[in-house]
């Protein structure tokens, strides 16, 4: 079904990543012989061909970019700006490129393995109800927390873990994060909560895994044979 709004993704490839190996941030590293950034710009594509795609490059790579897209012929269109000091710069900033009408996803280019299913589950109930949407999966691990006098056990029924793409009305977005930046904002739900917005949780995908570190290369090179296309 074709959307009645606007549509726009905010791809943050904006760090370094480097915890993942290899002398390359994450992002542009293969899997699958495409970097991960471009597999996770496909998936948005995928989902709406006339969707804004705007990508936050790490400062200093601009120009790598540019190469890799020429070496692997890649004729997607998007937008590119430079990332900043943290991931809530490098969203502020691409949220300039941003149109104020319609909706705005946020999603981390080290998630290349999201459905197009996913996208537009988040897209839908964010349209419906006007609100900030964040996809979550349960926590299966048993869980502590560290108090003053040692841990203790946490349920982990009330946990959830949270993934990207997370949904906002643009104009929405725009205005919180013209906030001053504050350490305790690890995603783009916590800023627009703190704002006073609502944000209603959508059923994420277990296979929707953020690339950190080595092993998760090649978790995401045997997924990535078996997702849908």
């Amino acid at each position: 079904m074709k959307p009645t709004e606007q549509q726009s993704v905010i791809i943050v490839a904006g760090g370094k990543g480097l915890r993942a190996g290899g002398e390359l941030p994450k992002q542009f590293r293969l899997i699958g012989g495409l970097p991960v950034l471009m597999h996770t710009m496909v998936a948005f594509h995928r989902y709406n061909p006339e969707i804004i795609i705007i990508v936050v490059l790490p400062e200093g790579f601009e120009s790598h970019w540019e190469e890799m897209v020429k070496v692997h012929h890649f004729t997607l269109p998007h937008r590119t700006v430079t990332g900043g000091e943290t991931r809530f710069h490098s969203v502020r900033n691409g949220l300039e490129q941003v149109p104020t009408e319609g909706l705005v996803a946020v999603h981390d280019a080290a998630r290349p393995l999201v459905t197009t299913e996913l996208i537009g589950r988040c897209f839908k109930v964010c349209e419906s109800n006007r609100c900030g949407v964040i996809p979550v999966v349960r926590e299966s691990a048993s869980v502590r927390l560290l108090t003053d006098e040692g841990s203790q056990m946490i349920d982990r029924e009330l946990l959830r873990l949270v993934q990207t793409p997370q949904l906002f009305p643009a104009e929405i977005l725009k205005e919180a994060y013209k906030t001053a930046y504050d350490p305790a904002f690890t995603d783009d739900a916590s800023v627009a909560e703190r704002q006073g917005f609502p944000i209603l949780l959508v059923e994420g995908e277990e296979s929707n895994i953020k690339i950190t570190s080595s092993i998760d290369f090649l978790i995401a090179e045997q997924l990535l044979r078996h997702l849908p296309k």
